[in-house]
């Protein structure tokens, strides 16, 4: 492999490695930080909130909101849920309570 093929190559791979995750996204993690003693509960409840060109928010994706959909008093744990479509240009972020 010749040094021109080389630094194609290695430019392709850092741009590659740049954009990883940029056209879709699905994340989820927890927003608890004990979980030592963590129940999941009986219930489960969710919310979202929704994000369009960047312009434009709506919904209510606070654990109030879960809780309250999901018929839940005691919340035991909670998390989160993120995706993104081409770099943000929509984006929809879930919370996930569960408990009692």
């Amino acid at each position: 492999m010749n040094r021109k093929s080389l630094s194609r190559l290695f430019i392709a791979f850092f741009f590659f490695f740049l954009v990883e995750g940029c056209i879709y996204s699905s994340v989820q993690s927890p927003l608890d930080t004990d979980f030592d003693k963590t129940t999941m509960g009986t219930k489960i409840g969710e919310s979202h909130f929704q994000s369009l060109l960047w312009l434009v928010a709506w919904g209510d994706a606070g654990s109030k909101a879960a809780a309250d959909n999901g018929g839940i008093t005691t919340i035991h744990h909670a998390d989160v849920h993120v995706k993104t479509v081409l770099f943000g240009l929509y984006s929809r972020v879930t919370t996930v309570v569960y408990g009692d």
